[in-house]
């Protein structure tokens, strides 16, 4: 019998909605350096989604959310060739948070700004530009990244 088992990364997004825009980082000086993303991270391991998700808005955009708040509403599967990993994601929106939305990591991060959801910027990370996407048109689940043309 095999004791080890496969692991998988799983990561949370938190889509900032405000009307009909979205908000995005600008990455920098990390993986996918000067294209846009949304807020989001990793599970550090003994947390919750719930937990991951107030976290990462708290250490990235400096913003206090309540768990009532924001709902999460897509999972992908992913596969990444670019380091051979696989994902769970969870996509979830807020679109209520206390505080004022801040860069609260500029070593990692050139700035935020809201976007129009029907304009989104073209240099975006492929993969959250998908999430949004998905998330926004209600799927509740999908997969990435197995197909050689994603």
């Amino acid at each position: 019998m095999n004791k080890n088992r496969f692991r998988a990364f799983v990561s949370v997004h938190v889509l900032f909605m405000k009307d009909d825009k979205i908000l995005l980082l600008l990455r920098k000086n990390i993986t996918s350096d000067g294209f846009y993303s949304v807020v989001a991270g990793h599970l550090d391991g003994k947390e919750t989604l719930t937990q991951a998700i107030i976290r990462e808005a708290k250490e990235e955009a400096g913003v206090d959310i309540n768990p009532n708040d924001f709902e999460i509403k897509t999972v992908c599967h992913s596969y990444s060739k670019h380091n051979d990993r696989e994902f769970i994601q969870f996509y979830a929106i807020c679109k209520k948070w206390e505080g004022k939305l801040v860069n609260n990591e500029p070593d990692k991060c050139g700035g935020l700004k809201f976007f129009p959801i029907n304009n989104l910027p073209e240099n975006m990370v492929p993969y959250v530009r998908d999430g949004i996407k998905k998330t926004l048109a209600g799927i509740n689940f999908y997969e990435y990244g197995w197909k050689d043309t994603e």
